[in-house]
């Protein structure tokens, strides 16, 4: 399974953030949509990332405000992204290895599409598992169409 499946499946909303808001914006962005993560944009360019964990390890942990602190200074800006045609097994890796969370999908020109969560690569692993269980009880049974 690819990451664009992934995606078609989740639906194509895309949650983002200026660079100037307050990290109060951003966590109450967060909140409005129960995501852990909103993508940082400006015109249109991906910037970085803002999730739960910066917020709390760059401001509440330092003594910060989140009115007064821009999602610019506690962001993550040096992401890692991945392509539609990206497997999930790969993603996972990557998740894994850097301890992340969260993926922004970018297409061949670098326009943002979409962001992946471990979250959601966990929900589509279990959908296809149970593909695959239903399948071999069918064919076990006799029942099988293919």
């Amino acid at each position: 399974m690819h990451v664009q499946e992934v995606l078609s499946k989740k639906g194509p909303d895309i949650y983002k953030i200026s660079p100037d808001a307050s990290v109060f914006d951003a966590i109450s962005g967060m909140a409005d949509h129960n995501v852990g993560a909103l993508l940082v944009m400006d015109q249109g360019r991906l910037e970085g990332i803002i999730s739960e964990r910066d917020y709390r390890n760059k401001v509440i942990l330092k003594g910060r405000t989140s009115r007064q602190t821009q999602v610019k200074e506690i962001m993550t800006s040096n992401l890692l992204w991945v392509i539609p045609e990206e497997t999930i097994e790969n993603c996972m890796a990557i998740m894994t290895q850097k301890k992340i969370r969260h993926l922004p999908v970018l297409d061949s020109s670098e326009n943002v599409i979409g962001i992946i969560s471990i979250g959601d690569l966990v929900k589509a692993i279990i959908d296809q598992q149970e593909i695959e269980l239903n399948d071999m009880k069918n064919y076990i049974a006799g029942s099988y169409p293919g």
